[in-house]
């Protein structure tokens, strides 16, 4: 549905209902309602459906708490009105919104698209509900630059290799894709809240909920914090091709949460680097085709749902692997537990781990490291450190995280050959040299240097007795020796390759 002008409207009145988009400039699904609406109400869900799932202590939770605080004071600001805002429910939103909408006398409720299994379900439900109350649901694209059957190849078909999607995406591109929906000259259409939803944004403690350590973390919630972290971003861009790749190092942009809860813009993000790129940035230009593979993971997701389902229980992207034979049993959960807890006895792996679980953060190479060795180290299915993942992270994404994985244990689209396996120590003498990241998690080890510190295992008696510690009472032996499990990787995998090539 297209923004209609301002003197020409669809509908009395009209419903916003924001999820994964909580800023209210640029943003697709809220201009339209602006557009489209003489008066329109606001109105954000915590769904029970969700938060009945997770543990009382959720970083998430608090962002979007905290991020909502920023929405209602410039939804308030927007309409020149103290009574104006944001409704905020706790509740089933598949049965809240269609609820919320017959109060208020809606005849359209307005969402940006949500591509996740669970979501699309939910979507549905709510749809039908509005359906029988003779109300409308439009969706628009605003999460990604290019989406669903968008981008397809000469055949007709969705993409499943990166470069000629990437190619693709740069070749369709034009200024409008990236163009700001405007809001705030249509703002005067937002509606007072009735006298009863005028209620300050719940507590964590009302949701049911108890703080985390977010407030600790360098991680600013809110429009203002997206921005925050942006502009410092923006300083040091030229520089990501290069720092991106080390852990110890202030590379990454940090606004993978902000893009998955959406107080920043993919499309203000996306034209602030083909800028940099245009003006001769080679980190604009990698920044840019991160980017991209988050389109690309998003597009896959919803073209190819087997490889997630509502569960949770996806199916590889490349079916034949479904056949791969891994680690079960007692084995398999010790195993899982101690790459979970951060004893492995591999430094990297264990201070990425310690880095995930105190922080909810792990940074982009670490992820590929720890997706390695839990599915080519330990022989564990893949689907476990996915489901891990998103337990944990803060920026958990369903598309791109079932992408990452399937990516490192080679059963995706466009993924790392089967026969490519991450060597743990290797990474670790590369990527974090000095060791300068794994101290930083596991301080223990500061007495150890050089080789010592990314493989103690392979330390001299003196080395160990000088940095005082005591392999499998300080820290732990290897779990696995890595080149006995490269070699039982590559049997597993190959007896599949050949399995497939007979068949």
């Amino acid at each position: 549905m297209s923004p209609t002008p301002a003197d020409d409207k669809n509908y009395d009145a009209g419903l916003m209902w924001f999820r994964r988009d909580l800023r209210p400039e640029d943003n697709a699904a809220f201009a339209q309602c602006l557009a489209a609406c003489r008066q329109v109400h606001a109105v954000f869900v915590f769904d029970r459906a969700i938060l009945g799932t997770l543990p009382r202590r959720d970083r998430r939770v608090e962002f979007i708490r905290e991020s909502l605080v920023p929405l209602d004071e410039a939804l308030r600001e927007m309409a020149g009105s103290p009574a104006a805002g944001l409704v905020v429910l706790h509740d089933l939103a598949e049965e809240a919104v269609p609820r919320l909408a017959a109060q208020l006398g809606v005849q359209a409720v307005f969402a940006n698209h949500d591509d996740e299994p669970a979501a699309l379900q939910r979507d549905a439900a709510v749809r039908r509900r509005l359906a029988a109350q003779g109300i409308a649901l439009h969706t628009a694209k605003d999460h990604t630059v290019f989406e669903r059957g968008e981008l397809l190849t000469q055949t007709g078909k969705p993409y499943s290799v990166y470069s000629p999607y990437r190619r693709a995406w740069r070749a369709k591109l034009d200024a409008a894709d990236l163009a700001p929906h405007r809001t705030r000259p249509r703002a005067q259409a937002l509606a007072e809240r009735p006298p009863a939803h005028r209620q300050p944004i719940p507590t964590l403690a009302e949701l049911g909920f108890e703080r985390t350590n977010l407030a600790d973390l360098p991680l600013p919630a809110g429009i203002e914090g997206g921005q925050a972290l942006l502009k410092d971003f923006l300083a040091r861009i030229d520089r990501y091709q290069d720092a991106r790749d080390f852990p110890a190092q202030r590379g990454p942009s940090y606004l993978s949460v902000h893009l998955r809860f959406g107080t920043v813009s993919i499309r203000e993000l996306a034209r602030l680097a083909l800028e940099r790129e245009r003006g001769g940035s080679a980190g604009a230009a990698t920044w840019l085709d991160e980017l991209i593979w988050r389109d690309f993971y998003f597009q896959i997701l919803a073209n190819f749902p087997h490889v997630a389902d509502v569960q949770g229980n996806g199916h590889s992207f490349r079916p034949e692997y479904d056949a791969i034979v891994f680690e079960d049993g007692a084995r398999a959960e010790a195993l899982f537990a101690a790459w979970c807890e951060g004893r492995t006895g591999y430094p990297l792996v264990d201070a990425a781990m310690h880095q995930l679980k105190e922080t909810g953060y792990m940074h982009n190479r670490l992820r590929m490291v720890t997706a390695s060795f839990l599915s080519k180290d330990l022989g564990i299915d893949w689907r476990w450190g996915e489901r891990y993942f998103a337990r944990q992270l803060n920026d958990y994404d369903l598309a791109a995280n079932n992408g990452g994985w399937q990516w490192a244990a080679s059963t995706g689209c466009d993924a790392q050959p089967w026969f490519r396996i991450f060597n743990p120590v290797t990474q670790s003498e590369r990527f974090d040299p000095q060791g300068r990241f794994i101290l930083q998690y596991l301080p223990h080890l500061v007495g150890l240097q050089g080789k010592a510190l990314h493989a103690p295992w392979q330390a001299a008696p003196l080395e160990l007795e000088a940095a005082g510690l005591a392999l499998g009472t300080d820290y732990p032996r290897p779990v696995v020796d890595h080149a006995g499990a490269r070699e039982e990787t590559l049997r597993r995998y190959g007896a599949v390759k050949e399995r497939a090539r007979s068949a």
